[in-house]
């Protein structure tokens, strides 16, 4: 039998049990309809509010004992009074003491008995009065907790899935970091579900790969999926350090003081060569998606250039395969949290998510379209299934135009060659404000004014075939929408939000924990075009995604470059351009050389998910000419900004 079949009845078996349940408990008059929503009966200020130290089993810091991670508990004292157990969001996170939580960039304070009083984020706020308990998990290495971090890795995944142990009875804790005395997790059913935004996000993926029981369903906010495709790009370094500058960041000091020896394995296991090794192995949770047991609520910004959204892309594409139950957020923004570009709807959908994954409610939240999409800023639209019904891989060809380096793009297979010298010093952003001129660091193929909206949904790929004139050469792939628009500022600083001066509040506050957060808006800006995916790739991978070797001057190479995930809707008016290019700045880092490239048109082309297929593509372009217009230079967003200032976090 199917798992999607198996989990559809395990669903309906559930659903059956909870009524029966309430049927069996409730009076007459309540019980003929089962609760849709959790209610704030709880008193938040009466909380219990406690920290507990689970043993992970490990000795990442070599001091010859077991490992312990600090997790930080806000629950309801009512239903533990009662002698009812609740279930747990938990978010584990290496930012809890060195780099803050959310827009606002809480930590977490304590108070003289070593308890939490505030825990950021709003989750406690809003979900503890509903009958859920919160839990915030050090990871190994940080703040309170022993250990080492080993970013991503065994430690990483094990901070976290010991915790799910601990609260479904598998796993000790202790009342103290170092003392004897246990504690357990009588409160809890163990039901959990992981939450978080990048590396906490990451977390959650790890944690859902190792099929921990438990687990009940997780909601990744721009998150990593392999560890590797955040740091390369089949070869190409994508940013100019590598993992263990990143645990630097974020390990407490006692860590430090302790981790030398797992800082080194970090430097040994990940080298600058983007070859992969096992060290990126243990890191890639893709390839154990067939263990997730857990739900799966996706959320990412399409211009995320920090987390790059083929990490979402790979992710979806093997939870759909091994049939796990999911659901996506797809917004405009870069690396930012829902709950500060769409504030109301996401709380109002988390909390039904939660309840029905936690509390078994059949609110009708898994009968809802599977995917919301940011079409423009604030307009969001939906699919029932995501990539939609009827979408097909269709191949597109580059042809030579009337221009040097200014070709078309289209069904038929062009011939040819078009030439162009790496610059570091351009990004896609100059590329594309010259897409109608003849330059000499790209080349770019455009369709005609399409006659038809023309929607990409999904992974594409791009095949090029190129000889170089050195022994080391990275090419980029991107795809750009041509015509106006008015669309979120990713580039700014903020990556598509302003933060605002009023607050919003999200649950019941306490002194030290206020639910009241500031209030965001889009920060929009009027484009001339928009890249909207992107790939790259060191052409000495070209015979293997694993390991590159040095290229042979004057021989032609056949590579595929893997496009970022997008879902991209380009307007009849408007124009489909894919430029081919070398360095993209600040997004990847430069080869040693500065090789001129000549691409062969007759053996490169796109391989890109349009909604409708082939005949879609066909109908938007029937009859359009490509002729390239006046070679004016068009207005975009700003550069990327570098790519060493990133770091997954907030």
């Amino acid at each position: 039998m199917p798992k999607r079949t198996r989990f559809t009845i395990w669903r309906s078996l559930a659903t059956a049990a909870t009524a029966a349940l309430l049927a069996t408990f409730l009076t007459p008059a309540v019980a003929q309809s089962a609760p849709q929503e959790s209610q704030p009966v709880y008193s938040y200020a009466n909380a219990i509010r406690e920290a507990v130290w689970v043993d992970t089993g490990l000795d990442g810091d070599g001091d010859g004992k077991t490992d312990r991670v600090a997790v930080d508990i806000v629950r309801p004292s009512e239903p533990a009074s009662e002698g009812r157990k609740v279930p747990v969001i938990m978010d584990a996170s290496p930012y809890y003491s060195c780099c803050g939580r959310g827009n606002e960039g809480q930590l977490k304070t304590y108070d003289a008995s070593g308890n939490v009083v505030q825990m950021p984020l709003f989750y406690d706020n809003y979900f503890v009065p509903r009958g859920y308990a919160f839990v915030g998990v050090d990871l190994a290495g940080t703040n309170r907790s022993d250990g080492c971090v080993d970013v991503g890795g065994r430690s990483d995944i094990q901070s976290a899935k010991a915790v799910v142990d601990w609260l479904n009875g598998r796993a000790k804790a202790y009342t103290t970091r170092t003392g004897t005395a246990r504690a357990t997790a009588s409160w809890t059913n163990g039901k959990t579900g992981m939450i978080g935004k990048s590396w906490d996000g990451t977390i959650a993926n790890g944690v859902a790969a190792t099929g921990v029981k438990g687990l009940k369903t997780i909601v990744p906010i721009s998150a990593i999926s392999s560890w590797y495709d955040y740091y390369f790009a089949k070869g190409a370094p994508l940013y100019d350090s590598g993992p263990d500058w990143l645990s630097n960041v974020v390990e407490s000091p006692d860590a430090q003081a302790k981790c030398a020896a797992v800082q080194q394995k970090i430097v040994d296991g990940a080298p600058r060569t983007g070859d992969w090794t096992p060290f990126w192995t243990e890191r890639d949770y893709v390839k154990d998606a067939s263990k997730v047991k857990a739900s799966v609520f996706l959320v990412h910004g399409l211009q995320d250039l920090n987390v790059r959204t083929k990490n979402f892309g790979q992710w979806w594409d093997a939870l759909a395969k091994n049939g796990v139950e999911r659901k996506i957020w797809l917004s405009q923004t870069g690396h930012v949290d829902p709950f500060d570009y769409r504030r109301d709807a996401w709380v109002d959908t988390l909390h039904r998510w939660f309840d029905h994954e936690l509390l078994g409610y059949d609110n009708g939240i898994d009968r809802r379209p599977m995917a919301d999409v940011e079409r423009h800023p604030d307009q969001w639209e939906t699919s029932k299934v995501w990539p939609p019904s009827g979408t097909a891989t269709t191949t597109l060809h580059p042809a030579q135009g009337t221009r040097a380096g200014v070709g078309t793009l289209g069904l038929g297979k062009g011939t040819g060659t078009e030439t162009f010298t790496d610059n570091p010093q351009e990004s896609e952003t100059d590329w594309a404000a010259a897409i109608d001129k003849s330059t000499e660091d790209k080349a770019g193929f455009v369709t005609g004014p399409l006659k038809k909206d023309l929607r990409l949904s999904g992974s594409s790929k791009v095949t090029i075939t190129a000889t170089p004139t050195t022994a080391t050469a990275h090419l980029s792939a991107v795809l750009v929408d041509l015509g106006p628009d008015t669309i979120r500022d990713y580039a700014d600083s903020a990556e598509g939000i302003t933060t605002l001066t009023n607050r919003t509040c999200w649950g019941e506050s306490t002194a030290g924990d206020s639910a009241c957060f500031l209030a965001t808006q889009a920060k929009t800006t009027a484009v001339d075009y928009n890249v909207f995916s992107r790939g790259w790739a060191d052409l000495g991978n070209h015979a293997s995604a694993t390991k590159g070797v040095p290229l042979t001057p004057g021989k032609a190479y056949t590579i595929t470059l893997d496009l970022a995930a997008t879902d991209h809707v380009v307007p009849a008016g408007h124009r489909l351009a894919l430029i081919v290019a070398g360095t993209d700045r600040d997004l990847i880092d430069p080869p040693s050389t500065t090789p001129t490239l000549t691409v062969s048109l007759s053996r490169t082309s796109a391989q890109l998910p349009l909604v409708g297929g082939a005949s879609a593509f066909a109908k938007a372009t029937a009859g359009v000419k490509s002729t390239a217009p006046t070679a004016t230079t068009l207005d975009g967003v700003r550069a990327p900004r570098p790519a060493a200032q990133r770091v997954p976090g907030n």
